[in-house]
């Protein structure tokens, strides 16, 4: 499997490039539109054709390509079904499968961050792309877009902590410097996850204070139109 990890630094997103040698086939997770001629670029020079462009939710802190991708290369836009973007070619659901050439990625429903949030889970290649749900050393903030922390502890809890736990995470943000992480790391050293009940989690959560993304107005209608509105 040919697989980029690419950052854009305004938003500190991480988007990521998944290839099929054999086929030429690619899909992009999270792409942010102002990066579109440089993930254009890169599939010409890895010689790749996009097929597939997903969201992992509603972003609030940046704009999608996925309207701008379709737009130039044909590919087909996917966002889970709770989305409210009509303007997706398809939507997908809890344990759906998404197929790239050979790569396979089962869908996995983890909201709290979001009511829309996914996670892409590769058994094949023991990779799991988390979105804003889990990240390297915390969770995604769980106080709009219809979050909700208690249905975020059972999304990690019940379902990304029971992976394998040498399942690397490939989260959608970091604000620290880090890149990927593990099931295993998470586990023992995640201090929003060293709790005991749901409860104690929510609190947490409710206590973080955090201010809004500063493109918060602008990018949420923008992303419910894949970024059309916003290029």
């Amino acid at each position: 499997m040919i697989f980029r990890q690419l950052f854009d630094h305004e938003s500190s997103t991480y988007t990521y490039l998944l290839g099929d040698a054999n086929s030429g086939e690619a899909l992009l997770i999270d792409p942010v539109i102002a990066n579109t001629d440089s993930y254009l670029s890169l599939l010409q020079q890895l010689n790749l054709t996009l097929k597939l462009c997903v969201d992992t939710h509603t972003h609030a802190d940046h704009i999608t390509a996925l309207g701008a991708l379709r737009e130039r290369t044909g590919c087909i836009t996917m966002m889970g079904e709770q989305a409210m973007a009509d303007c997706v070619s398809q939507s997908f659901a809890h344990l759906d499968q998404i197929e790239v050439g050979s790569i396979k990625l089962q869908v996995l429903y983890t909201p709290g961050h979001t009511d829309d949030s996914y996670s892409f889970y590769v058994p094949d290649a023991a990779m799991l792309f988390t979105g804003d749900t889990l990240l390297i050393r915390g969770t995604g903030r769980t106080d709009f877009q219809n979050g909700d922390a208690l249905a975020q502890y059972h999304s990690l809890h019940e379902l990304l902590l029971k992976l394998p736990e040498h399942t690397e995470v490939y989260p959608a943000h970091d604000y620290k410097g880090w890149s990927k992480s593990s099931i295993r790391e998470e586990r023992q050293h995640n201090p929003r996850l060293q709790v005991s009940s749901a409860e104690d989690y929510a609190a947490i959560m409710a206590a973080l204070k955090l201010p809004n993304p500063k493109l918060m107005d602008i990018a949420v209608p923008a992303n419910q139109a894949c970024g059309e509105s916003g290029s």
